[in-house]
């Protein structure tokens, strides 16, 4: 009887560890991320391996470049400060500049798979924007 308590023992935590290391597995964001899967080629292109916004981007929909703790928008740059990961949810706080001005944002990403995640933001109630990675 002891036996059988010690298999299921180890099948239990065996199971809470694969999902520990499943739910501390950190989100990879790196890579070009457009509003429209269709629209990636019109919103991006490459320039000396590099991936940049295509001229006339603006008109076809909205990007975002990730690279590590930078986020490049079309008309500007943030800097990650912090991240906090709870399940598919990610909890920014980014220092932006843009030409104008410079400020402190936060915004949350909810991942829908390694693909696709929603933006929103805290303080405006309602707006979100889905992004598809863009292969190139």
């Amino acid at each position: 009887m002891s036996r059988v308590f010690r298999l299921v023992g180890a099948v239990i935590m065996l199971g809470s560890s694969v999902l520990s290391v499943a739910e501390a597995r950190a989100i990879e964001l790196t890579g070009a991320w457009a509003t429209h899967a269709d629209l990636c080629g019109q919103v991006f292109t490459k320039q000396d391996n590099r991936v940049v916004y295509a001229e006339f981007s603006e008109v076809f929909g909205s990007g975002l470049i990730i690279d590590g703790d930078r986020i490049r928008g079309r008309t500007g740059t943030c800097t990650i400060k912090s991240r906090k990961q709870a399940g598919n949810s990610l909890e920014l706080s980014a220092a932006c500049a843009s030409s104008v001005m410079t400020q402190d944002l936060r915004f949350s990403l909810k991942i829908i798979d390694d693909n696709n995640f929603s933006r929103s933001f805290p303080e405006i109630a309602g707006m979100s924007l889905n992004y598809t990675r863009c292969e190139l």
